[in-house]
């Protein structure tokens, strides 16, 4: 039987980046993917600043520019397009990026395989569709999958498996997990079009709120826009998308997709056993109006990698893996519920419209509001006391991929690299020795 030491099943931006993550420390990994070609249709438009820090760790800065844009921020809207609040994003952000970044998902996933091939531990094989998922009481991790194309079946093994294949997982399916319904769900249509005349309109995201009109309008690159309407009742999509085309005729566009999506508010009741791990969709369903579906994936990547490398290299036993779901699920959670409150503010009637215009006028609800999408982790074996939160991106270039020791004192930080220093504390040297000499700080770069 073939054996690897990671499956990732599903070759989306989530499992991309875990693959990349997990190659650059060392780790070999075989991903299974159901479509035989990378997905054509855009889905994700969105990433912040955060997942752009991740990924430009990656080495893809560049790449990353090059095939996105940096957007102003979201307008909460009434139907006649006035605006009833409105979030700015910074061109360069907290972590050294812009705040707010539109892109095409099929060029971010060419960019990432781009970078996956210059790697030599990491296998894509596309077109296997994974139907089972076994983990003995000892001994490896079994999945079996089928070739879409001549229907062989297959079963390799692995030392874990990491489900990154979305809302539908077959992986959440073998781990017996069923989903907490955090309240919300509704039906909208979802209209991707191309315009050989560009459009003048405001270049951020409009979320128009409106019970029965609800509308979201963004541009993701130029020349290339995303219409998503709540469908509670039948959509002429001509006359909805022209108030935001001026004298550009509805028939001149190009339309690549309409489709309807159900929108959900939903988390995982588990993310882990043993050496199975879920990421992405198959972990949190958000919908989508701050735009954090993709990024929570990347983070979920960014979060577990590091711990399995780690584990797999025999420099920490599996207590460390159990902090994953532990420092994420929550996270997830309240960045869902920041997500479903904006859905509540567009399809809630006049009250909701009224409190959001209010509060805009209050001095730094906006930096409240942000703190809350984007909280610290909770305490716990590797998060003390004001801990919890990424350190500021300036120390990048110093820090490494490692753990790290920042101690003050000096008119420049003095930095340390004690690797050494965290596998002591994981037996039993008390980590409160290590704050007394600076902050502490893990790999990617959270103290």
């Amino acid at each position: 039987m073939e054996h690897v030491p990671v499956v990732i099943v599903g070759a989306g931006p989530t499992g991309l980046t875990a693959a990349l993550m997990l190659a650059e420390r060392g780790v070999a990994c075989l991903l299974l993917d159901r479509f035989p070609e990378p997905y054509p249709l855009p889905r994700a438009v969105h990433l912040d600043d955060e997942v752009f820090r991740i990924l430009a760790g990656l080495g893809l800065a560049g790449d990353l520019r090059r095939i996105s844009r940096p957007a102003p921020g979201m307008r909460l809207v009434d139907r006649r397009l006035r605006v009833l609040a409105e979030f700015t994003r910074d061109p360069v952000g907290p972590h050294g990026f812009p705040q707010a970044n539109m892109f095409d998902q099929p060029d971010l996933e060419r960019l990432l395989r781009a970078r996956l091939r210059s790697l030599p531990r990491v296998t894509i094989r596309g077109g296997s569709l994974v139907y089972g998922v076994e983990q003995p009481p000892s001994g490896p991790v079994r999945v079996r999958y089928r070739s879409v194309e001549d229907g062989t079946e297959h079963t390799v093994s692995a030392d874990a498996v990491l489900g990154c294949d979305g809302a539908n997982s077959v992986v959440r399916d073998a781990l017996g997990a069923g989903w907490e319904d955090l309240g919300f769900e509704q039906t909208w249509l979802v209209v991707d079009a191309v315009s050989a005349e560009p459009l003048d309109t405001y270049d951020g995201v409009q979320q128009v709120c409106d019970p029965v009109r609800a509308a979201t309008f963004m541009m993701v690159t130029p020349g290339r826009y995303r219409w998503e309407f709540l469908a509670r009742e039948p959509i002429d999509v001509p006359e909805r998308i022209r108030p935001w085309l001026g004298a550009v005729d509805p028939a001149s566009l190009t339309m690549l997709r309409q489709a309807e999506y159900t929108f959900r508010g939903a988390v995982a009741d588990r993310w882990q056993d043993r050496r199975v791990f879920l990421l992405g969709d198959a972990a949190h369903l958000t919908p989508p109006f701050i735009g954090q579906g993709m990024c929570a994936g990347i983070r979920d990547a960014a979060n577990l990698s590091w711990k399995l490398a780690m584990v797999l290299a025999g420099s920490a036993d599996d207590r460390l893996l159990a902090t994953y779901e532990r420092e994420r699920r929550p996270y997830a959670k309240t960045m869902i519920r920041m997500a479903i409150l904006i859905g509540r503010v567009m399809t809630g009637g006049a009250l909701p419209r009224l409190l959001v215009r209010a509060a805009a006028r209050l001095p730094g609800v906006e930096r409240r509001a942000t703190t809350i999408v984007w909280p610290a982790f909770g305490r716990g074996p590797l998060v003390g006391r004001g801990g919890g939160r990424l350190c500021p991106a300036t120390l990048d270039p110093r820090l490494g991929d490692g753990f790290a020791l920042v101690a003050s004192g000096t008119p420049d930080a003095l930095l340390v690299r004690p690797d050494r220093i965290v596998a002591a504390a994981g037996r039993g040297v008390d980590p409160r020795m290590l704050a007394a000499a600076g902050v502490f700080v893990r790999p990617l770069r959270y103290n």
